[in-house]
């Protein structure tokens, strides 16, 4: 069994015992120690699913968790469990919708990702769409744990997700996403690979039966080709439309596996050899992320060549069986279903790629341990009017991890407060038949945790602060081009305890808080956006263990999801306790002139006033 499940959950081994107890005894000779013990402890739960891990965890997980058996003459009602996002904004055209892939993921562990070959949609009654949205939709009946999976196009990632937990009398969910940014790759034909390990036997019974379709919406009067236009008169060049090429920074088929890298160490770099086009005037990395088993961190460092380009510090993603799975039935962890991604800004750099040879991107982990599944899609912006491009790296600024650290423990129970920091930024130029552009990219980040732990190491109690900004300048001679800001914070409260109660029996007790706050604006020169966005989550939640079963348990959730952006405005406030709705209010009218404000990172009630909604 792994620390962070013992840590969570309160089953302790002698031999878990002991390795706490070397943990909190050695913390002077590791100053990153607070970091990992709150990353080591935090309740990520989903494990790689070999036989081996199976059933080390097998008694903690969801899937153990007592249901009350069927009545006679009564019919089954399957569960809709669902995460609370925005809806997509969409042209008024009628879709054309087509059925990609559709499967049965069962015994599915250590096999080749499911196939299927795509072509773009040439019976529709438009060639031209304005918005483009992938829909993964899925049912299951019986035992499971959670699953992470993947859909990628020609080896670019197009989702990353978790699978719900399913219940004796069924559950279904589904995604939709907005795929349009992947414009270009849609209009060619490929291969779509979806990776879902699977373990299926007399205990875990299971099969995800899912369904993956496309549908494009084509152009109206008032949406361009591609949601923003792909046309080469837009303004400013590369910052309103889509990439004319995405590159895969990913594993190649044939595979056992995901196409995601994975960093298994603190020395663990994986790389991966790409070529760029010689009129590439315009860079953006995305970077898909996920953490797994003994390890959930919070720094992943890109670099390119061997130099750090940009950072990762990812929002906490508590996937469907993890603290309590109580707590995400039927609303799910923020974030759950569909896995953020991350832009890094590669285009001051350009410079050093634009020669024709290959070249490298690395991912590693700062201090990282088992095991992290990384990849990235590269999108470049294409000068079609001349055969190359030229540019130059004017400066770059890497600052190395500030890190402070407090401790103050007597025995097992005391106070970990850590702190650490670090920026990094570059500038460059391209030269293109657009002129010479100067592109500013700048990154910072803080962190701060603190916890407590007490009732000889069972009562935790966390309080986590993630921020960071990003910063994107593009100028040509003394015009403004673009300029983009976005500010992240990812509040986060955890209180955990475990009380012996004789018998064999504990009772494992778990509240907590989080958020994912992003505020954005975008100056196009011409044109000013701004978007603000604040999604909280509340929860209590207890479980009943008697001889390292899970006997009984109780799970409530609360959620408020506000967001504003231009013409669009989103309001839910939505509760949920084991499996039934409790309330649920929506609103999708803006009120002028008020904007919606950050969840705190100490408040964790909401108030009844919403700024920005009526």
């Amino acid at each position: 069994m792994s620390l962070h499940c013992f840590l969570l959950h309160r089953t302790k081994s002698p031999r878990e015992s002991s390795t706490l107890k070397k943990a909190i005894l050695n913390h002077h000779h590791h100053p990153w120690l607070p970091l990992f013990f709150f990353l080591l402890i935090i309740f990520l739960s989903l494990s790689s699913p070999s036989a081996a891990n199976v059933h080390r965890t097998k008694l903690l997980r969801s899937s153990l968790i007592s249901e009350p058996g069927l009545r006679a003459n009564s019919t089954p009602s399957p569960t809709l469990y669902f995460e609370v996002t925005r809806p997509i904004k969409l042209p008024g055209t009628k879709p054309c919708s087509y059925l990609i892939l559709q499967h049965d993921f069962a015994h599915t562990y250590g096999k080749p990702p499911v196939l299927a070959n795509y072509t773009p949609p040439s019976s529709c009654y438009s060639q031209k769409f304005a918005k483009v949205v992938l829909e993964w939709s899925a049912t299951c009946k019986g035992r499971q744990f959670d699953r992470i999976f993947g859909v990628w196009l020609d080896g670019v990632e197009l989702l990353r997700s978790c699978t719900a937990e399913p219940r004796a009398t069924g559950m279904f969910w589904s995604v939709k996403k907005d795929i349009t940014r992947y414009y270009s790759l849609l209009m060619k034909n490929g291969t779509l690979a979806v990776s879902l390990r699977n373990v299926v036997d007399d205990t875990y019974t299971g099969v995800y039966h899912v369904k993956l379709k496309f549908h494009f919406y084509p152009v109206d009067e008032e949406h361009l080709a591609g949601d923003v236009g792909n046309s080469r008169d837009s303004v400013p060049p590369g910052y309103g439309s889509n990439a004319d090429l995405i590159l895969p920074i990913s594993r190649n088929l044939p595979l056992n596996d995901g196409l995601w890298f994975e960093i298994e160490n603190a020395t663990d770099t994986e790389t991966k050899e790409f070529r760029v086009p010689l009129n590439v005037y315009r860079a953006v990395l995305e970077v898909y992320v996920s953490f797994h088993e003994n390890d959930e961190f919070w720094e992943v460092l890109v670099s390119l060549d061997g130099v750090a380009v940009g950072a990762v510090w990812p929002f906490t993603v508590v996937y469907t069986g993890g603290i309590n799975p109580l707590l995400w039935r039927p609303i799910t962890a923020i974030g759950s279903f569909n896995l953020p991604t991350y832009d890094i800004e590669i285009t001051p750099f350009l410079a050093k790629i634009l020669d024709g040879k290959l070249h490298k991107f690395g991912f590693s982990v700062t201090n990282a341990l088992n095991v992290w599944y990384i990849d990235a899609n590269l999108h470049l912006w294409l000068d079609d009017k001349s055969t190359k491009t030229a540019g130059k790296l004017l400066t770059y600024n890497c600052m190395p991890l500030a890190v402070s650290s407090v401790v103050d423990f007597k025995g097992f129970d005391g106070k970990f407060s850590t702190g650490v920091s670090r920026s990094i930024a570059s500038r460059g130029w391209v030269k293109s038949s657009y002129g010479k552009i100067k592109t500013t990219w700048k990154q910072e980040f803080s962190y701060s945790n603190v916890m407590v732990m007490g009732n000889h190491a069972n009562l935790q109690i966390i309080n986590q602060l993630i921020h960071f900004n990003d910063r994107l300048h593009a100028k040509k001679r003394s015009s403004t081009l673009a300029s983009i800001r976005v500010r992240r914070d990812f509040p986060f409260y955890l209180y955990s305890n475990s009380v012996d109660q004789g018998n064999g029996t504990s009772l494992s007790v778990a509240n907590f808080s989080m958020a994912f706050n992003e505020k954005s604006r975008k100056d196009s020169g011409f044109k000013l956006s701004r978007s603000l966005l604040s999604n909280a989550q509340t929860g209590q939640g207890n479980m009943t263990v008697k001889n390292n079963l899970v006997t009984s348990g109780f799970g409530s959730t609360q959620q408020v999801y506000k967001y504003r952006g231009g013409e669009l405005c989103y309001y839910r406030n939505v509760s949920s306790s084991n499996y039934t709705i409790l309330h649920d209010h929506i609103v999708k009218k803006c009120k002028k002139g008020a904007e919606p404000r950050y969840a705190s990172r100490t408040n964790r009630r909401w108030p009844s006033r919403i700024q920005g909604f009526i």
